[in-house]
């Protein structure tokens, strides 16, 4: 059997197993909301959306330290970081782990969403089956992309924009022949899911309107917006985290975190949880049922009220899901945005129609255009939006808005903040992924492992005269020059001393300090690759000494780097 034969064999199983795997989660979660929930009633306030929050990151914290030994949080940060940095390793217990541990979060109320830990399941399967199997990084990384592929699919049932979601936030690059198992994967895990499911989706509606091109100038200003949105979305998660992580005591992060949570449950209870349903009811126009689950709200029927509310909950839905990943909870954001994406459509749609001027605008089109104008935002990932939006929805009504809506909104989102959430919470653990291939080659290659250690060294009280026996045996043209504690002083290169070296009454008068120099940068044994290339760009020169806790170690020189570059290239092509 040939490799590709056997990559697509494994991709069919990969898929099987993670679409298993997000129905387990789903149903399981959904059996846990509506035995906390079915009784809970709209005459009186149910504080036990105050607790439950409490209970549920409780829960998921202890048993991830210590039954699990992996804690929860952000997911998708962490299947790159495997990918760029651990040769696409991922650790076996996160093939079960995120299952129960995102079920117990998401259950009891945490405002995140499922198909982080869905797509970490599935990264996780495929990366140990790769390990099983004893297949090289390149090719694990190909077959997470094809466990967070199947995932995804599974969840929405829209296998195309899953498959491009594992290639624009996963795998960031990926050659044709590496396409197909991602489409085998993505295929396998809908079927998984449509067999032991039936045809069930996230989300249940029938579009009735028809797009209009004269909503053109709506969708671009809806575009900006959901651009502004997903600003305020990111800043919200990454200061709220920040806040989060001044309490150093587990516990109060858990008590504050959750009770925070909790009261927002409180007064508004759509932020309960995922919010799919909240998004149906939107979708469907049914808006009014919102605020019939909220006892505080229920009674008063008036259209603002409504825009109030939802707005409130477009300004609290990202601090939830901070609080509840940074208490300890397991989940992600991918949820989140499009939840809030949803929201603010709907909101900007009605709102303009309740003006009443021009003409109508359809709150459905709207709703759900901007939830791939936010995720785009958000994550980055604009294809992968359009896609799954388009899916959703069961056909390409709205391709043309979802386009140029998602567009705007990536457009107005990278302008102001080049990253995406993902990237922005690695670079705040000090976890910097490569920007290019090129950086990638680079960042594989070890300073101490390209380093020359054939420079004969002299003492800076040493006279010309040795310098001079030394360059008679010396196959360099540099001579370090280091002290008996080993601490370089400076160099030397022949070309200072070219003018002198054959006067013989210098030979014996003329010290070595007299004559050595400071480098024009010096490069540390712990410093990265492309740091490295930097100060070789910068100084100009071809060779430049390694210190090492204060300790001179030898040079590198800027052949040495690209003939490991090469072979790196070399080798990385033949895989």
């Amino acid at each position: 059997m040939s490799n590709q034969s056997f990559i697509l064999i494994l991709s069919g199983i990969i898929g099987v197993l993670s679409g298993v795997a997000a129905v387990i989660l789903k149903h399981g979660v959904h059996a846990i909301q509506n035995f906390l929930t079915q009784d809970f009633y709209v005459e009186y306030a149910n504080f036990m959306y105050i607790v439950y929050p409490i209970v549920g990151i409780s829960a998921a914290y202890l048993l991830g330290k210590y039954i699990f030994k992996d804690i929860g949080g952000h997911g998708i940060p962490d299947v790159l970081f495997n990918i760029s940095k651990k040769q696409s390793l991922m650790p076996r217990v996160k093939t079960y782990s995120r299952v129960f541990t995102s079920a117990l979060t998401v259950g009891f109320g945490g405002s995140v969403g499922l198909e982080a830990p869905m797509l970490v399941t599935g990264s996780a399967i495929g990366s140990n089956i790769g390990l099983l199997v004893h297949l090289n990084a390149k090719k694990r990384a190909l077959l997470i992309g094809c466990g967070a592929a199947g995932a995804i699919s599974a969840i929405f049932g829209a296998p195309i924009g899953a498959v491009i979601f594992a290639i624009e936030v996963i795998l960031m690059e990926i050659s044709t022949a590496s396409f197909i198992p991602l489409l085998i994967a993505s295929v396998t895990g809908s079927l998984t899911s449509m067999i032991l499911v039936g045809e069930e989706s996230v989300f249940n509606f029938d579009l009735q309107d028809k797009f209009l091109a004269a909503h053109m100038p709506y969708y671009l200003v809806l575009g900006i917006f959901c651009g502004v949105v997903s600003l305020y979305f990111s800043s919200a998660v990454m200061k709220t985290e920040k806040l989060m992580e001044g309490l150093e005591n587990q516990a109060m992060k858990i008590l504050y975190g959750g009770a925070f949570l909790g009261f927002m449950l409180f007064f508004f209870p759509p932020i309960y949880g995922e919010g799919y349903d909240t998004l149906n009811l939107l979708i469907e126009g049914d808006s009014g049922q919102l605020l019939d689950k909220s006892p505080f709200f229920s009674a008063i029927e008036n259209p603002y009220l409504i825009l109030i509310f939802l707005s409130l909950i477009i300004l609290l839905k990202p601090i939830g899901s901070a609080l509840t990943l940074a208490s300890g909870g397991s989940g992600g954001i991918f949820a989140p945005s499009l939840y809030v994406g949803g929201i603010v459509g709907f909101v900007f749609a009605y709102a303009k129609n309740l003006m009443g001027f021009h003409i109508p605008l359809p709150l459905a089109h709207f709703t759900l255009v901007a939830m791939c104008g936010v995720m785009a935002g958000v994550q980055h990932s604009p294809l992968s939006a359009i896609f799954l939006i388009a899916e959703i929805t069961g056909g390409y009504e709205l391709f043309v808005p979802l386009m140029f809506v998602s567009a705007i909104s990536y457009i107005t989102t990278t302008y102001f903040q080049k990253d995406s959430l993902y990237i922005l919470q690695l670079k705040e653990k000090g976890n910097q992924l490569p920007e290019s291939k090129d950086q990638e080659l680079l960042e594989m290659i070890n300073i101490s492992h390209v380093i020359e250690r054939d420079l004969l060294p002299i003492h800076p009280d040493s006279k010309l005269k040795d310098l001079i026996d030394l360059v008679k045996i010396s196959k360099r043209n540099i001579f370090p020059v280091v002290d008996e504690a080993k601490t370089l002083r400076g160099i030397i290169t022949l070309d200072d001393i070219r003018d002198i070296m054959f006067d013989a009454e210098k030979q014996d008068t003329v010290l070595i300090r007299d004559l050595m120099h400071s480098p024009p940068e010096i490069l540390f044994a712990d410093e990265n690759m492309q740091k490295a290339m930097e100060k070789f760009e910068k100084s100009g020169a071809w060779n430049l000494p390694v210190i090492e806790n204060g300790k001179y170690l030898g040079f590198v020189s800027k052949s040495r780097i690209f003939n490991s570059y090469r072979k790196r290239l070399i080798r990385q092509r033949q895989d």
